[in-house]
C-alpha cells in the first residue's frame, strides 16, 4: 500500500491492519494524524476492504498520545493544529464504512485510547493499561475522548478517568464496558483479525448503512432514526449485494459480495 507516515499499512483479505509505528510509544505527531486520515478515505475508497484493525507495533505500547513536548512553549496555533489533526483523523476513523477494531496490546493514553475509542470495537491484551491522563498536565482530552468515553462507560466513569485521573487495567476496562473482550499478552491482534473477518459473512453495503444508524443513535432521536432505518432499508434494494444475498439464501448457497 501508500506510504503513510508513522503507519505501517498491509492488506489480509478483506481486512486492512494498520500498526502504529513511531517508536518508542506510537505518539502522534501531525503527520502521522494526517497520514491516518488519509488512510482511512483510501480504504474507503478501495471496494475490496470490508474491515480494519489498528494496533501498536511491538508488545509495549499501543499509543501514548501526543508528545508533550509539542506544548512545551505554550503556542496557541500549535495547540490548535493539533487538536485540528487529532479531530480530523480519529472522526475520520470513526466514520469508516466497514467494521473497525482496535486491538489494544500495551499502554493506551490520551490521544491513543481516544484513537481505540474512535473504532468499533476493542479487544485489549491482560497486560493494557488505558488513561485519559490530560487534566494532570494542565490539558484535556481533543480528539472525541470526552465523548466516545462518555457513550462508552457512561458518565461517572468517564467522570473518574478523565476528571480524576484514573488508569483502568484490562479487567477493569471488560467490565465497564470499555472493551470488549480481554486476552492473553500478544493475541490482541489475531482475536482483532478473526472478529473483524467475520464481517465478511454480511453484506458490505449492509454493514455500512447499518454502521451510521447505529451511530445515529448517539445524536438523533429514536423516532428520527427509525425513519431513516426504513429509508436505509429501501434503498439497499438498489445495491447488487440486496439482490445477491437474497437469491444466495433461497437457493441455499453463499453469497458473493460485490460491495456495490
Amino acid at each position: 500500500m501508500t506510504d503513510y507516515q508513522g503507519l505501517d499499512v498491509q492488506r489480509q483479505g478483506h481486512t486492512a491492519i494498520i500498526r502504529l509505528n513511531n517508536p518508542p510509544a506510537h505518539t502522534w505527531t501531525e503527520d502521522s494524524l494526517a497520514a491516518l486520515a488519509r488512510l482511512v478515505r483510501d480504504l474507503n475508497e478501495d471496494r475490496e476492504i470490508y474491515s480494519l484493525v489498528v494496533t501498536g507495533a511491538g508488545e509495549k505500547f499501543f499509543s501514548a498520545g501526543a508528545d508533550l513536548k509539542l506544548f512545551a512553549d505554550g503556542d496557541k496555533a500549535v495547540a490548535r493544529a493539533m487538536a485540528r489533526r487529532f479531530g480530523e483523523a480519529f472522526e475520520t476513523l470513526a466514520g469508516f464504512r466497514g467494521l473497525s477494531v482496535a486491538a489494544i496490546n500495551g499502554f493506551a493514553m490520551g490521544g491513543g485510547l481516544e484513537c481505540a475509542l474512535a473504532c468499533d470495537l476493542r479487544i485489549a491484551e491482560d497486560h493494557a493499561l488505558m488513561a485519559l491522563p490530560e487534566a494532570t498536565v494542565g490539558l484535556l482530552p481533543c480528539a472525541g475522548g470526552s465523548q466516545w468515553l462518555s457513550w462508552n462507560v457512561g458518565e461517572a466513569w468517564a467522570k473518574r478517568m478523565i476528571l480524576c485521573g484514573e488508569r483502568v487495567d484490562s479487567s477493569t476496562a471488560l467490565r465497564i464496558g470499555l472493551v470488549q473482550e480481554v486476552v492473553p499478552k500478544g493475541e490482541s491482534l489475531d482475536r482483532a483479525l478473526a472478529i473483524a473477518q467475520s464481517v465478511e459473512r454480511q453484506s458490505p453495503t449492509s454493514v455500512a448503512a447499518c454502521k451510521k444508524l447505529i451511530q445515529a443513535a448517539r445524536s438523533h432521536s429514536p423516532f428520527a432514526a427509525l425513519v431513516a432505518e426504513r429509508e436505509a432499508f429501501v434503498d439497499l434494494f438498489d445495491t447488487q449485494d440486496q439482490r445477491a444475498g437474497v437469491s444466495a439464501f433461497l437457493n441455499k448457497q453463499t453469497p458473493h459480495w460485490k460491495n456495490a
